[in-house]
């Protein structure tokens, strides 16, 4: 069956039609078969990923041909993703390495990062920014890479995470990014930041349950984030003022979990960005308002932790205990 096929389009249509045919999930980088096709196809030929669609009649050698059947195989028959096949995920218009040790980049604030975070920052002095929850590293170290003379830092509980955003770090050349383990906050006593970048866990206890296998090979730790999605999100809401400056922003994705944080916090003023695709559950918030509304975040984070057998997290200070170098002056 394989026979007539002889060029790039070839294959990467052939490819296409077999991983519809498997019924295959798409939703790592890539939200289609075709993309991921393409992508398979020229990471097997060792072409860029951006090649000129002009080349797509170009003939493969067979020992070619069969280097891509066989990703296609592999991704067909185990369901990996394909950003884990190739070991690269491009996010932000650059490539980083991935594998399972975390989630493969995927996130829309990428298209933040790229705008300078405008309007949401607007003529802010940002000189510290951090990346929580970092995974790969690609949102700090892209973030760093558009903003050279940003001090940044990257946040993550996972050992193995970290030791793959240090990779990454490498890989693009951001020295201007810090590597720092800390579940969430609880190690950053003392550091205030402009800006607060975060794509923390929000798939709920059930849709995490039921993901796809090509979900599986991620880890765990990324994604599960409670009964609503929002147990991460509560804790960072109710902490990050002692971490931002008074005139700091918080932008934070929590994906479909955004309709049940806005029944928890119907009162708190968050601005839902607008992607060019449409509304993908980033908000952002000024320090202002988490200060104004802290009382009834606390008390719902609180509640959340205490009810948690699994929460390591440690009381949280509160706000009006924060130094006079960040937002107290608010309180």
């Amino acid at each position: 069956m394989t026979d007539e096929l002889q060029t790039i389009i070839d294959l990467i249509r052939y490819g296409a039609s077999r991983f519809n045919a498997a019924g295959l999930t798409f939703g790592h980088s890539y939200d289609n078969a075709l993309d991921e096709a393409t992508q398979l196809v020229l990471h097997a030929l060792h072409l860029p990923h951006d090649l000129s669609p002009i080349y797509g009649q170009s003939r493969v050698t067979l020992a070619e041909k069969e280097d891509v059947l066989r990703l296609f195989l592999r991704r067909i028959e185990e369901r990996v993703p394909a950003a884990y096949l190739t070991g690269e995920a491009w996010f932000a218009g650059l490539s980083f390495k991935t594998d399972p040790r975390a989630l493969v980049p995927r996130s829309p604030i990428a298209e933040l990062i790229t705008s300078g975070f405008q309007p949401w920052i607007g003529d802010r002095d940002v000189r510290r920014a951090l990346d929580l929850c970092t995974g790969s590293g690609c949102i700090a170290i892209a973030t760093a890479h558009y903003h050279p003379h940003w001090q940044v830092d990257a946040v993550d509980i996972s050992d193995d995470a970290l030791a793959l955003a240090a990779e990454n770090k490498e890989r693009l050349h951001a020295e201007n990014v810090r590597l720092v383990k800390s579940d969430l906050f609880a190690d950053l006593q003392g550091e205030h930041y402009d800006l607060i970048v975060t794509n923390p866990p929000y798939v709920t206890n059930a849709e995490t349950d039921a993901l796809p296998q090509e979900y599986s090979y991620e880890p765990e730790l990324g994604l599960r984030a409670g009964d609503d999605g929002l147990d991460l999100a509560l804790r960072i809401l109710r902490d990050a003022p002692l971490h931002l400056t008074e005139d700091g922003v918080l932008i934070c994705e929590v994906g479909e979990a955004e309709r049940a944080l806005s029944r928890l916090l119907p009162e708190l003023p968050l601005a839902w960005v607008e992607f060019k695709v449409g509304q993908m559950g980033v908000f952002v918030v000024e320090c202002r308002d988490l200060v104004t509304y802290h009382g009834r975040i606390r008390q719902l984070a609180d509640a959340r932790s205490a009810r948690s057998s699994t929460s390591a997290a440690a009381p949280a200070p509160s706000v009006s205990a924060a130094p006079a170098s960040t937002s107290a002056g608010l309180f």
